[in-house]
């Protein structure tokens, strides 16, 4: 069994049930922690419709949330989601908009970070 996150009738990904839920579990967490709609919407009958409008200032409240951060735990608990919502944003044509950082900042170092991240997560994220 699995499940469907889609832009209309494309797919954009297709985790296990077990996967499914604690993304969607996350979702809910960080969307109440940041403030910020997903765009993400309920998961029914195996499948989760993605509001693309939504989905990108979403993601760049992550990111941003994700680079001002020192907090090591925060950084650890955070950075596998957010990766993931990267995936699905570069799937559905998101344009995300990335803080200015100063090159070799903290900052930079923490999206270069999660860029590569999100690479390595895509090939793990079946549709």
């Amino acid at each position: 069994m699995s499940q469907y996150y889609d832009l209309g009738e494309e797919s954009l990904w297709n985790p296990s049930n077990g996967a499914a839920r604690l993304f969607h579990r996350q979702v809910a967490l960080f969307e109440a922690e940041l403030g910020v709609p997903s765009g993400i919407g309920p998961m029914e009958n195996d499948e989760c419709q993605i509001n693309p409008g939504a989905l990108g200032p979403f993601a760049e409240a992550l990111i941003t949330r994700h680079g001002l951060t020192g907090h090591a735990v925060i950084r650890a608990l955070s950075e596998g989601f957010v990766a993931t919502v990267l995936v699905l944003a570069e799937r559905a044509g998101v344009r995300v908009n990335w803080p200015v950082s100063p090159v070799n900042s903290y900052e930079s170092t923490v999206a270069d970070e999660l860029r590569a991240l999100a690479r390595e997560m895509s090939g793990a994220m079946p549709r």
